[in-house]
């Protein structure tokens, strides 16, 4: 077997008890909709933490996962309406260095899920990013994927 054959089945073996946990225990304000663990893009719904700018807000989360999972992050992006954050684009593009640089294979839909929303929790103004309209035009010319982005990771205060 190649490397990418043997690593199918370690990524659906993990993904497989990721979803179990999930659908079983999710976090506080986290529920997992996907209904099957064969689907390659999980939807997670995540709700706003009560007492922050975005208490009871619901947004949907997609984790779309290859092969190399849980060694290459999945591609995490806001589906439909996007929350206004600092480090959200309106294209629902996530600049968080968990889902890029600081990648773990330690880490897991639900530890990504809670680091999203403690991120939104931490946040104390509803603002898009600063080059989001540029950022944004780009991509709809390009139609690439935030993992094809060179996020620059520089303001840890929201």
């Amino acid at each position: 077997l190649g490397a990418s054959e043997m690593a199918a089945p370690r990524s659906k073996r993990r993904l497989a008890k990721e979803f179990d946990q999930l659908k079983a225990s999710p976090p506080a304000g986290i529920r997992l909709l996907t209904d099957s663990v064969e689907e390659t893009t999980w939807r997670v719904q995540v709700t706003g933490a009560a007492d922050t700018i975005y208490a009871g807000e619901v947004y949907q989360l997609n984790f779309t996962f290859t092969d190399r999972y849980p060694f290459d992050s999945p591609e995490t992006v806001f589906d439909g309406t996007a929350p206004e954050h600092p480090h959200i684009y309106a294209n629902g593009h996530i600049c968080l260095s968990v889902l890029d640089k600081e990648w773990s294979p330690a880490l897991s839909v639900s530890s990504l899920c809670l680091s999203i929303q403690s991120m939104m929790s931490s946040c104390g103004k509803k603002e898009r990013p600063i080059d989001n309209d540029s950022y944004v035009r780009r991509w709809q010319r390009s139609r690439h994927g935030p993992k094809a982005t060179r996020w620059a990771f520089h303001d840890d205060s929201v």
